[in-house]
């Protein structure tokens, strides 16, 4: 038997005038920022909370350069780590630990219960393994030959 054939479909829905390519870095930006805000308003609609806060350290070397930092941020007893990074120069010294214990600290000031980041296997997982670190969920090939690898910190009640 034959399957029947599919109805056309509109390229455009008639109430979308466009859809634009935002890639270059100043309107990448704002649309990011816009989508995010968007978000979080849908986020506490959902669920009630609103106390979110960004969440930024940086170390600097005495010329006042950042040589490490951690980004991301705290909501609802979680806190999430979007960037994390030490300068190559200065990897191997113990920064990096000393950042993640600064987050540690802040996070749980904050009340979170938890940690959540993710990184690439050739970013160092073993790093956030030796942290206290499980490893949560893997996505493989993210990119292609590579895996993106979802962790969790239990840091307590908060």
């Amino acid at each position: 038997m034959a399957a029947a054939p599919l109805p056309p479909v509109s390229a455009t829905p008639p109430d979308m005038e466009r859809i634009e390519d935002l890639g270059e870095p100043d309107d990448y930006e704002k649309l990011a920022a816009y989508l995010e805000e968007r978000l979080y308003e849908f986020n506490v609609e959902a669920t009630g909370h609103a106390e979110a806060r960004y969440l930024g350290l940086a170390m600097r070397d005495s010329n006042d350069d950042v040589v490490a930092g951690a980004a991301g941020h705290t909501w609802h007893h979680t806190c999430f780590l979007g960037y994390v990074w030490v300068a190559e120069s200065c990897r191997g010294k113990g920064l990096g630990s000393r950042l993640m214990r600064a987050v540690e600290h802040e996070a749980r000031a904050r009340g979170c219960r938890n940690i959540v980041l993710s990184t690439h296997s050739f970013q160092s997982p073993e790093f956030y393994e030796r942290m206290g670190f499980q490893r949560a969920a893997e996505v493989r090939d993210h990119p292609v030959g590579h895996a993106n690898i979802w962790f969790t910190k239990v840091l307590g009640d908060g």
